[in-house]
């Protein structure tokens, strides 16, 4: 099974390595970590590692990175000796972890999943543990971890219809790996059940929600002003905001149309779009050019710059990354991306833990669960298309009271749901406590 499934990623990752290569170098920054990529770390990080006991813990990408940072302030008390080391895969996961985790913790970018370059990278690190956030699963790294007998995690688990379709498609290789996790955290019952029905031990899988209900509200030590911002742009104080956070190719069109129509009634109204993949920033200039809108790219904002006359901007293009939360902290309204003409959605719990009112189009399946609770509590709105995601704009924009209500109720429902770290980090601790390691620590 494995020499099939290493002949079939080899072929595969031969062919589709030019694609990804260009998509690297459009994000910029490829070069610095490639080879960590392969397995192979600088002598300063081997030598910060040496004789050293090591959590692994992977985050994808930047919305894992949070439940990361929070994982390791709740394990550092708790096991003072560790050495953490956090892989991403991407650089704008990389760019967080740099931004909001210590000198001390390792950061390094996961290695592709070629027998060798696992080979290479868990040989180099030697993990007592490993933590994988939500469902990360790669062949040859959990081979590697169930040869070498290493404790390993998956936590905040969601199993969506398309991947729980495809692992149980390919059962003869996906059973044995989800049976071979020491701890399991679902999101929801139905994940635990999806779990189970995939390969994973009864007695391994815990119900604790979603982990990204306690990240709401993490501090950051950089803050960024935006408020100050605004005026050096000619935002009135009073002027309502629309903030459409991590949209998607074709929303920031959608949000620039109908922002130039609320205008019409709201003379002073501003729209700050800011799009998932920032390099995606010219692009969407050039759309909002050939709209007519009169914006600016957040990049070209300075300390020093000469404020602007009021009401001559409608639009401020945030092609930077990490400020995404300093930005909902404005809006009078937020509109969360990937949901209107993309499927999956983003994440809204951010901006609900701020009590500001959401509002999303119908495709929101990749957060089903969470989406599903907000609209139980009439937490936010959800639209169909572009007319009624107008509708609902107007009406928290011209109503105090129903924004105050979807607000406030937004952030109760992240209240109501905080708690599933700290029974994720009980979980690992339990977990490493049944393999004799607690001491080690």
């Amino acid at each position: 099974m494995r020499f099939l499934y290493n002949i079939f990623f080899d072929a595969l990752f031969f062919l589709t390595a030019p694609y990804y290569f260009i998509r690297m170098r459009r994000r910029g920054g490829w070069r610095k970590g490639f080879g960590e990529r392969l397995g192979r770390y600088s002598t300063k990080f081997k030598q910060s590692i040496t004789n050293r006991d090591v959590v692994w813990l992977h985050a994808v990408s930047v919305g894992e990175v949070n439940i990361c940072v929070q994982l390791i302030k709740a394990l550092k008390p708790r096991l003072p000796n560790l050495k953490v080391v956090v892989s991403t895969t991407t650089s704008t996961g990389m760019a967080e972890l740099l931004k909001k985790l210590p000198a001390e913790v390792g950061k390094i970018y996961y290695p592709i999943d070629r027998r060798s370059h696992v080979r290479r990278a868990l040989a180099t690190i030697q993990p007592k543990a490993v933590v994988l956030v939500e469902a990360e699963i790669w062949p040859n790294f959990l081979w590697g971890l169930q040869s070498r007998k290493i404790p390993h995690f998956l936590v905040n688990t969601r199993i969506s219809d398309k991947s729980f379709k495809g692992y149980r498609r390919f059962g003869f290789v996906f059973r044995k790996l989800f049976a071979g996790f020491t701890g399991v955290g679902a999101q929801s019952e139905a994940d635990s059940v999806r779990l189970m029905e995939l390969g994973c031990r009864g007695e391994s899988v815990h119900v604790f929600g979603s982990c990204k209900f306690d990240g709401a509200n993490v501090a950051r030590e950089h803050r960024t002003d935006v408020q100050r911002m605004l005026r050096q742009l000619g935002v009135p104080e009073e002027a309502p905001v629309i903030v459409g956070g991590s949209t998607h190719s074709g929303e920031e069109e959608i949000l620039a149309r109908l922002a130039k129509r609320l205008r019409d009634r709201y003379q002073n109204l501003f729209l700050i779009l800011v799009p998932r993949h920032h390099e995606r920033g010219r692009e969407v200039g050039e759309t909002l050019a050939k709209l007519g809108v009169e914006f600016l790219y957040r990049n070209e904002v300075g300390t020093n710059m000469t404020p602007m006359e009021e009401g001559r901007l409608e639009c401020l293009l945030v092609n930077t990354t990490g400020e995404l939360k300093f930005f909902y902290e404005v809006a009078t309204a937020v509109f969360v991306g990937k949901s209107l003409t993309a499927q999956g959605g983003q994440n809204p719990i951010e901006p609900a833990g701020l009590a500001k009112p959401i509002v999303f189009g119908p495709h929101m399946g990749n957060f089903e669960a969470i989406t599903a609770k907000f609209l139980a509590s009439e937490a936010a709105i959800q639209v169909a298309d572009e007319q009624s995601l107008e509708a609902a704009f107007e009406e928290i924009i011209s109503d105090e009271s129903k924004r105050n209500a979807l607000g406030q109720a937004a952030q109760k429902v992240v209240q109501q749901n905080e708690g599933a770290i700290e029974k994720t980090v009980g979980m690992i601790l339990d977990g490493i406590k049944l393999d004799g390691m607690v001491q080690q620590f």
